[in-house]
């Protein structure tokens, strides 16, 4: 399925970055053309379920369970969220999953029935705060998964997630700073590349790959 492009204007966001802040345009200048692109078309609900299964786990650990969880729903995967519900909570341990991640994974699909975890479309016509605050009722849903979701699936242009170590790192790195910054001193800093954070959380992230 190809991927679908960024909404974001990144002409424009790259020239607004440059002429901001020096020391990110030279970040820019170092790591080349953007490739932030939108993630394949996975509902919200879809995208939701697959950062629960990923968190606190290695990649290769949660990508097995992963294909364990999608292997209860053939011909149809990723799973509806009725899909979901609708299988037990021994099945779901049996692929692999903890406890609490059952738990989160049924209030999931359970939030998603009730409407609370709505399609892309109805997310569109609310606020990125407004999809923060809501959908991080869902039980196991934090604001750094809402916040990829923003930027890898909604591909809203002015994201910076302050609390990301690799966006922190990114920064210490770009900046010479002797330790990682804090959450106000992003912030701060960021003000100057409203509105296009989320391209320039895409390059603080490719930062921390430069030899330094």
């Amino acid at each position: 399925m190809k991927t679908p492009p960024y909404p974001c204007d990144h002409d424009a966001a790259i020239t607004r970055l440059r002429g901001g802040d020096r020391r990110l345009g030279l970040l820019i200048d170092r790591v080349g053309p953007i490739r932030l692109r939108s993630l394949h078309p996975l509902t919200p609900f879809q995208c939701l379920l697959k950062s629960i299964v990923y968190q606190q786990l290695s990649g290769q650990a949660a990508s097995t369970i992963y294909r364990r969880l999608l292997s209860l729903f053939p011909g149809s995967r990723p799973p509806t969220a009725r899909r979901l519900a609708a299988v037990s909570e021994a099945e779901l341990r049996a692929a692999g999953l903890s406890r609490a991640k059952v738990a989160a994974v049924k209030d999931l699909a359970a939030r998603a029935l009730a409407g609370q975890v709505p399609n892309a479309r109805v997310l569109g016509r609310l606020s990125d705060e407004e999809i923060v605050t809501r959908l991080t009722e869902v039980r196991g849903v934090g604001r750094w998964t809402v916040e990829m979701l923003l930027i890898f699936r909604l591909g809203r242009a002015d994201v910076l997630p302050v609390n990301d170590l690799g966006i922190r790192r990114g920064f210490m790195l770009t900046y010479g700073l002797d330790q990682l910054p804090g959450a106000a001193q992003l912030n701060r800093a960021g003000e100057c590349w409203q509105p296009y954070r989320s391209v320039a959380s895409w390059y603080l992230w490719r930062a921390t790959e430069l030899d330094w």
